[in-house]
């Protein structure tokens, strides 16, 4: 069974029963539509051409729900839209502009972040919208062509080596292990941390194996190289068995405690990557073991296996090449040509060493040689 740390499933299904008979504070035309919409991206219908195909993670469905359900809102305040799929493709990108440029704010008065995840949530119901509805002979306007949906990239917490160890110092046991574990691994966490068993390591707590079932992309057994002495000794010390979970933690409370840690140890400065210290999180450690992993590790492929991507872009995204040091040397600045005559030079003194080994050998056989007949010439001598 796979863990689900933030009990999507759970919740949505809860939501579910609790809307059956429409969804309360929109009109029943969009309660109607959002229901639809979902009840089909739940089972793999409709799926507009272009996007994968197959059931929606109940992850997914929550964003959806969320998203529309502020659609729904937002198009009835402003302009006084009693249908979600009323909206024209002037007043879609005109709110999206004044979203962006804080024109129209969040409730706590702060401005809208990652508004590609609103613009790719629109996009897929209204790609839907004119699936199902061409499906009865209708032809609806692509009205979401202009919006942009690029992702853009969040801050987050970077961290040095010594401020990492500074961290671990000040904290308590079993939240030093978690963040030794999670800088090491480079694992996803909350997702795949939350799923980690004891029999899930090897040779001696060196190794993990982040399984097939638990992972997002793929699953990989990597090595260890800072934290296994650690883990054993945590094993060992709260009596954790083979079929144990490692941690049994609540994202939102362990997210809460390494923000206090931070803070209180490093204090509430901008890191390098623009995030404060004091919103540190467990995702902000994956970036962390990037930097740390990408210039030690030899090849791209090797790397991306450790932290499961299948695109080398996710490296730049994770890293942003910080902590990174030029590493050339003077070996380096010997190009083609040059080690190529070197390489001549290195081969005709190695005949030449072995033409020399070869004759000092061939000396030693014929002293031997002269050695053995003055034995015997002496011997004779001795008779007579």
């Amino acid at each position: 069974m796979k863990i689900d740390p933030w009990k999507h499933k759970e919740k949505y299904i809860e939501w579910k029963e609790e809307v059956k008979m429409g969804i309360p504070n929109i009109s029943r035309e969009n309660s109607d539509i959002i229901l639809k919409y979902l009840s089909d991206m739940e089972r793999g219908l409709n799926i507009a051409s272009g996007s994968v195909k197959g059931s929606r993670s109940f992850l997914r469905l929550t964003t959806l729900k969320t998203k529309l359900l502020f659609f729904s809102r937002k198009f009835r305040e402003i302009y006084g839209l009693d249908k979600i799929t009323d909206i024209s493709e002037e007043q879609l990108i005109s709110l999206f502009s004044n979203m962006k440029n804080g024109v129209i704010k969040k409730s706590d008065l702060g401005t809208y972040k990652s508004l590609e995840s609103y613009a790719k949530t629109f996009k897929a119901f209204w790609h839907w919208y004119q699936k199902t509805n061409k499906k009865q002979g209708i032809e609806i306007p692509d009205i979401t062509t202009d919006l942009d949906s690029r992702q853009e990239k969040p801050d987050w917490v970077y961290l040095t080596e010594e401020e990492i160890k500074k961290l671990c110092d000040n904290a308590k046991f079993d939240y030093k292990v978690l963040i030794m574990l999670l800088f090491d691994s480079g694992i996803r966490a909350p997702t795949e941390l939350s799923n980690i068993r004891v029999s899930d390591f090897f040779n001696d707590f060196k190794e993990l194996n982040i399984r097939q079932e638990v992972s997002k992309t793929f699953g990989r057994r990597i090595k260890l190289m800072i934290c296994s002495e650690l883990i054993k000794e945590y094993v060992k010390k709260i009596n954790l068995k083979g079929d144990d979970y490692l941690f049994k933690i609540t994202p939102f409370c362990t997210n809460k405690y390494l923000k206090r840690l931070a803070k209180r140890v490093l204090g509430d400065k901008e890191s390098p990557a623009g995030q404060k210290y004091s919103e540190l999180s467990m995702y902000d450690f994956r970036h962390n073991s990037c930097c740390y992993w990408l210039p030690r590790y030899k090849s791209e492929s090797a790397l991306k296996y450790r932290f499961g991507w299948k695109k080398s872009d996710k490296i730049h995204y994770y890293s942003e090449l910080l902590g990174m040091k030029d590493t050339i040397n003077e070996d380096d600045l010997l190009i083609d040509v040059t080690k190529t005559e070197i390489e001549k030079r290195l081969t005709i003194s190695e005949n030449q060493k072995q033409i020399l080994q070869d004759r000092v050998e061939a000396l030693e056989n014929q002293m031997r040689e002269i050695l053995e007949l003055i034995k015997i010439a002496g011997s004779k001598v001795q008779i007579i």
